[in-house]
């Protein structure tokens, strides 16, 4: 017996909730730094409550994804843990541009972090079981194409989710503007209700239209036998052997999180200092103009071109698999990252804000990548048993590199920048050219070059 080969819109289905995942996290990469200093903090404090989203991550994806590896009941092995996470985000996407209605118990920049934090660890409870699922419905000779229609669905619920502020105030007439010293725009409010309710929506599709296989079904498959056979058997899995499988790491997980720590220490700085770069460096504003028409249409615009990024990568994912088969997946990867790197650099040079649609051009191509070579990657090179856990224990190499970037972002654009948040964005650029260098060093064994 072998995995059944699916259909392209039977994968679309099994991931079509990562469209709305991502209509969430664009919501948040996009706005929360903006809503955050509304509510009153400092641009070099930014990535200090920023940390909190990988710590959530640290804690977590692992714990999910051994659950998820163990668990087996009427609704499923990975369904229900990302149907628990979409219903918890969506109370944080809900409440955090409202957060200031708490203010009679704590200040309303606290509670927009604490809903930050709900956010993160909903968004990640929802996130590692989808990834897991791919390389537990399909065969592998689809397991690039599974993660590109992921990389996909994620673009386009980005796109959604970074473009509707602009959209509700250019389109509907619905204020992007303050009115009162710590409020959110109206804009911004409703667009993160309409984020809530499309992640529980799209989630619902995936759960209604995918089957999962049960872990006796699986261990009958050639492919999963022949995958066993290669890895050796596994003994049955307690929570405790997280960090045993951490130690025991394959060589090509170990040699792609070095190429993870580099990408995803440039991503976590670009989500948080693009705003404050932009308003300053394109806009003329000061360091501590948070609240002028201005700085909310410097808001809005980053949601424009963290739209073109992520759209641009949408339109890469179907790209992918085919340029990986051309010329491999390391150096698919590598390529992409180095594009990446030059987009973020280019933007300390641009002269005006459309211009910097070019820049997020060419970031695209590394986002697009990113969700999914090194996953495609790292799928033939673990224990099918241990997917989950390993997917898991894999964003260990997304999350620390986003909490160094965290603690020392902030004082390096402080103390060494200046206070010109732009030079951050100049750092996550030649981030993502280290982690090119280091793609092209990966083992991997099924590469088609």
């Amino acid at each position: 017996m072998e995995k059944r080969k699916l259909s392209f819109w039977e994968i679309w289905n099994m991931s079509f909730g990562f469209l709305g995942i991502q209509m969430g996290f664009a919501l948040q990469n996009a706005n929360a730094s903006r809503i955050l200093q509304i509510f009153g903090a400092d641009v070099h404090e930014l990535s200090w409550f920023w940390i909190i989203a990988p710590l959530m991550g640290l804690i977590v994806q692992p714990l999910i994804g051994h659950y998820s590896d163990n668990t087996w009941g009427k609704f499923g092995r990975r369904k229900p843990y990302f149907l628990t996470g979409a219903l918890l985000a969506s109370i944080g996407l809900i409440l955090m541009p409202q957060a200031e209605i708490f203010i009679a118990f704590m200040p309303a920049l606290w509670v927009g972090a604490g809903m930050l934090m709900i956010m993160d660890a909903s968004f990640n409870i929802a996130m590692e079981p989808f990834r897991a699922l791919v390389g537990d419905n399909l065969r592998a000779d689809q397991h690039t194409l599974g993660f590109s229609v992921q990389t996909a669905l994620i673009g386009i619920g980005a796109v959604v989710g970074s473009w509707l502020p602009y959209v509700l105030n250019e389109w509907f007439g619905i204020s992007n503007q303050s009115t009162a010293d710590s409020a959110v725009p109206d804009n911004l409010i409703y667009s993160f209700i309409i984020g809530a309710l499309i992640l529980i929506g799209s989630i619902v599709i995936t759960v209604i239209t995918t089957k999962e296989y049960s872990p006796e079904e699986l261990a009958q498959f050639r492919d999963e036998k022949e995958h066993l056979e290669a890895m050796g058997e596994e003994k049955e899995s307690k929570l405790s052997d997280i960090f045993t499988d951490f130690a025991k790491m394959p060589e090509t997980m170990r040699q792609l999180s070095w190429v993870q720590f580099f990408s995803w220490f440039g991503l976590f700085g670009m989500w948080v200092f693009t705003t404050p770069a932009i308003a300053q460096h394109i806009y003329g504003l000061s360091v501590g103009d948070t609240k002028s028409p201005e700085f909310q249409s410097a808001g809005d615009w980053v949601g424009i071109i963290f739209g073109v990024y992520n759209f641009v990568s949408a339109i890469v994912a179907f790209l992918l698999p085919y340029i990986a088969k051309q010329i491999g997946r390391r150096k698919t990867h590598a390529l992409s990252l180095v594009l990446g790197g030059i987009g973020l650099i280019s933007m300390y040079f641009m002269p005006n804000k459309e211009a910097l649609i070019f820049s997020m051009v060419l970031v695209g191509f590394a986002w697009a990548s990113i969700l999914a070579m090194p996953y495609a990657i790292l799928a033939g090179a673990i224990h099918p048993k241990k997917m989950g856990v390993y997917m898991g224990i894999f964003n260990f190499f997304i999350v620390i590199p986003q909490i160094i970037n965290a603690l020392i972002g902030g004082p390096l654009v402080k103390y060494v920048y200046g206070d010109h948040a732009i030079y951050a964005l100049v750092m996550s650029g030649v981030s993502f050219i280290i982690a090119a260098y280091l793609a092209l060093k990966v083992k991997d064994s099924k590469d088609t070059i």
